[in-house]
């Protein structure tokens, strides 16, 4: 995207039909959210010439460069729905992709999932150390809500604090944060499907219904309209979990970039353990026509938004 400005909307093909393929238009918007993504990074975190070079290296390592940008693209394309200037969109997908970023480099580490091979390039703590890549993850969650509280993503200070409310309970204990550690009790523990789906609602779920959330925060629309955007989010969220059950077990680790077979080599429930993989599949596009026909009230300008959820299923990392 262009520094400065409002670029030309993202907009996608009409897809009431289903597609074997991503559209054009949610492919280019791919790339053009993931380039904004990472000019933004590099502006944010230049490296300093001072002991601290290493951090910012860090942050840089898992910060800029690879990735789908999911969460960034939806707070893009929910907030184009009510016309928001490009900027503070900018801004908010960014704070919200710090705490993704945060959260893959503190799920990489020996304590957690032990992954050597994130984004098809070495995790932050065997390119630069477990210190460094906890203080990098530490400083990337510093970071979202330092833009966020920040006049610049908007003047309102109400719009502010309903935004950084809205990431706290994403990532703390109720969200993110609260299912990773579901999760690793999953190594030890046997769930049910309630509780996997609990689990995933928090680990995965909650920062994507985070992004559709603060597209509508940007947006104005009060809470009681927010019905179907919530409802996509929370279809999506589910669908984006199953699917990458069913990539961690039959996908190709190259294409994906990181480790896979993880979750049955350590012996966790998950969606695909559960229903099998024809269930699993048969769930997942389920979920994805779910999250569309949340979107019934909203017209062509939210077929980006539709794009995304079936883009949820052809995805291969």
């Amino acid at each position: 995207m262009p520094k400065g400005g409002r670029p030309a909307p993202l907009r996608s093909t009409p897809a009431d039909p289903p597609v074997t393929h991503a559209s054009l238009a949610l492919s280019a918007a791919l790339r053009e959210v993931s380039a904004e993504i990472d000019r933004r990074f590099d502006l944010l975190l230049p490296v300093p010439s001072d002991p601290r070079e290493d951090l910012y290296r860090a942050m840089r390592h898992a910060a800029i460069g690879g990735g789908k940008r999911l969460r960034p693209l939806l707070v893009f394309a929910t907030a184009r729905l009510f016309g928001v200037d490009h900027d503070p969109m900018g801004r908010v997908a960014t704070a919200i992709e710090c705490i993704h970023v945060y959260s893959l480099v503190h799920d990489d580490l020996p304590a957690m999932d032990d992954d050597d091979l994130r984004r098809g390039k070495p995790t932050v703590h065997k390119a630069y150390g477990e210190a460094a890549a906890i203080l990098a993850g530490d400083c990337l969650h510093a970071l979202a809500f330092e833009i966020l509280a920040h006049e610049e993503t908007h003047p309102d200070p109400f719009v502010r604090a309903e935004l950084i409310g809205e990431l706290a309970r994403a990532s703390g204990a109720g969200g993110m944060a609260g299912g990773q550690m579901m999760d690793l009790v999953a190594e030890h523990k046997s769930f049910d499907l309630p509780t996997v789906t609990r689990l995933q609602a928090m680990k995965t779920g909650a920062l994507i219904a985070c992004a559709v959330e603060a597209g509508a925060i940007l947006g104005r629309l009060a809470p009681e309209g927010r019905t179907g955007l919530r409802g996509y989010a929370h279809d999506l969220g589910l669908a984006f979990q199953i699917a990458d059950d069913i990539l961690d077990a039959t996908g190709d680790e190259e294409k994906a970039g990181k480790r896979l077979r993880k979750d049955g080599a350590a012996g966790k429930e998950t969606f695909l353990t559960l229903l099998g993989l024809d269930r699993a599949r048969e769930q997942a596009r389920m979920l994805v026509d779910q999250a569309v026909e949340h979107l019934r009230g909203y017209g062509a300008e939210a077929d980006l938004l539709r794009d995304i959820a079936r883009f949820v299923l052809e995805r291969d990392r």
